[in-house]
């Protein structure tokens, strides 16, 4: 195929070198310990709670099952949780899932993320937590959903899905709230083909997340709990040893790309860059910024009127010319058959998350990205 035509992937997995990884399938072979909190799996444990500045950290088998994991260590088994409609279904399924009721309030239009001054006016009697998301790994106000959290006696659980490695004024995101989870699927800017990880703040919590994850064995002979099968097996964790070395790397590579599409599309009249990405890369940034990001996600926002074509006829467009956006997140949860009756999810009480949804597209982002494959790209955006 012409390398000038040839398909460009909105992402790409980080995959570890091949003959490293059979390195260390040769000893779990030779181990014949595949699962149950083998030496890999501890020593990715370890090495993971190092490498983003936490101390009680628990591997999944996946990204959903910490968050569902999370609502049954904090034990809340009734209730509304206030939650974002701006995100992938697994945040609010999770909520779904534990038998509770998500309530959407509307976002934030700079961040994507939940918009700390429409939670009050959505908290009831009945509500028992806050559920929000680093939204393209953009830190949520953090400290004004957790004030409102303790004001109110809520508990407060991040899906940090995207937020692998980031940190705001020199702390890591994971940091805040009762718990947060991470996602290392392998569209993720860090992988364990599939996984996951629940963050929490004491001993005692990572041992009571542990025994759920593991059917709620505490020993051999005692179940303490109604758990689940959540571990992440030996193949997977070496994986994600592996991939831990070479993460930072990714990372700087996702950023030379961003700082390309940036200099590229900033002054394209119709199309709205995400704000943190153009503060990350400001001589003077702004409040939005005093953080490290990973540069998960590169979305736009398409402004038809302005643009003069719409965000679809966009996205239909690149991938003519073989370059494969995402709309990311189109539709809304709120738009699906098991969200769209609940009161809160009519759309004239989410403008801003409804006018985000119609306009935004990713823009392909990974470490493997080449100069002129982002030059393609931009030419499919600034070439009408």
């Amino acid at each position: 195929m012409d390398k000038h035509n040839s398909q460009i992937t909105v992402t790409s997995p980080l995959l570890p070198p091949l003959e490293e990884f059979n390195s260390y399938l040769q000893q779990i072979w030779d181990s014949k310990w595949i699962t149950n909190n083998g030496q890999f799996h501890q020593q990715l444990e370890k090495e993971l709670a190092a490498y983003l500045g936490v101390e009680y950290l628990s591997l999944f088998t996946n990204g959903t099952l910490p968050l569902i994991t999370a609502f049954q260590a904090l034990g809340i088994r009734e209730g509304e949780v206030i939650t974002t409609p701006y995100s992938f279904v697994a945040t609010s399924h999770s909520i779904w899932w534990n038998g509770l009721k998500p309530v959407f309030v509307d976002i934030e239009e700079d961040t994507c993320g939940i918009d700390p001054s429409k939670i009050e006016a959505a908290i009831t009697p009945n509500t028992v937590a806050i559920m929000p998301v680093h939204c393209y790994g953009k830190p949520c106000k953090t400290a004004e959903i957790d004030a409102i959290a303790k004001k109110h006696n809520l508990k407060v659980i991040y899906d940090a899905a995207h937020a692998f490695g980031v940190t705001q004024n020199g702390k890591s995101v994971l940091k805040v709230g009762d718990i947060s989870t991470l996602s290392f699927h392998a569209t993720k800017v860090y992988n364990t083909i599939e996984g996951g990880a629940l963050i929490c703040h004491s001993a005692e919590m990572k041992y009571h997340v542990d025994n759920l994850k593991n059917f709620g064995f505490r020993g051999e002979t005692t179940v303490v709990a109604p758990g689940i099968n959540s571990k992440m097996d030996e193949m997977r964790a070496a994986y994600g040893l592996l991939n831990l070395r070479q993460v930072d790397a990714a990372i700087e590579a996702r950023k030379q790309v961003a700082k390309q599409y940036v200099e590229a599309l900033q002054d394209v009249q119709g199309i709205k860059i995400f704000q943190p990405m153009v503060d990350s890369f400001a001589s003077s940034p702004n409040s939005l910024s005093p953080c490290r990001l990973n540069y998960s996600y590169f979305p736009i926002f398409v402004d038809e009127e302005q643009y003069g074509i719409s965000r679809d006829a966009l996205y239909e467009k690149m991938k003519a010319n073989n370059v494969l956006g995402r709309r990311y997140f189109y539709p809304l949860i709120t738009d699906f058959d098991p969200y769209k009756n609940i009161p809160s999810a009519n759309p004239a009480n989410l403008p801003v998350a409804n006018k985000i949804a119609n306009q935004v597209i990713c823009l392909p982002m990974h470490h493997a990205l080449s100069e002129e494959d982002v030059r393609r790209v931009v030419k499919c955006i600034t070439e009408k």
